[in-house]
């Protein structure tokens, strides 16, 4: 699990970005809980938690976040109603998350708000949505609609930041909780 959280989500451990999900493969769903129990007590005070958006055999969707930049994503103008707009008739980001959980599990259609629970911006994913993903301006960690030169330039400290915390794990000179900004 440690390889993927540094591989994977990197920015959001360095709390550059809100949210990061993989995929992990586990040979229960006993083994899956216990992981998430694990990381989530250990790294809480460091203001990260992580679930299981979805689970399908031995494969589950996992979303690393910080409660806080997701608070402050979901406030920004125009987000809330953007999501009251697609059924989220919640504010507490918590059963935001629990709302995507359904969304993910009951729909064939992935549900492409999911870029605002990671930090894109709102832009972006109506831009994404109204174009079934076609016609952007850029891509990198996500599809661009509005604003490329700075999308760019977040697009390479992520690369960075990743590039670094790899590096740093993989020779052991941090740990994944040496590696965790507290915020």
């Amino acid at each position: 699990m440690e390889r993927y959280l540094v591989e994977h989500c990197a920015p959001t451990l360095a709390s550059l970005k809100t949210g990061n999900l993989f995929t992990y493969v586990c040979s229960s769903l006993k083994e899956l809980n216990t992981y998430i129990a694990f990381w989530n007590l250990r790294m809480g005070v460091k203001g990260i938690s992580m679930c299981a958006l979805r689970i399908r055999g031995h494969s589950a969707l996992i979303y690393v976040y910080r409660r806080s930049l997701l608070k402050r994503d979901v406030e920004r103008p125009g987000a809330e109603d953007f999501l009251r707009n697609l059924g989220y008739e919640c504010t507490d980001v918590d059963e935001m998350v629990d709302e995507l959980k359904v969304r993910l599990a009951e729909n064939a259609v992935f549900p492409h708000e999911i870029g605002l629970f990671l930090g894109y911006p709102l832009g972006d994913v109506i831009g994404f949505m109204e174009n079934s993903g076609r016609n952007s301006i850029c891509s990198g960690c996500w599809k661009v609609y509005c604003d490329a030169e700075e999308a760019v330039r977040t697009f390479q400290r992520f690369r960075k930041c990743t590039e670094v915390y790899v590096r740093l794990w993989s020779q052991g000179e941090k740990s994944v909780w040496q590696l965790t900004a507290t915020t």
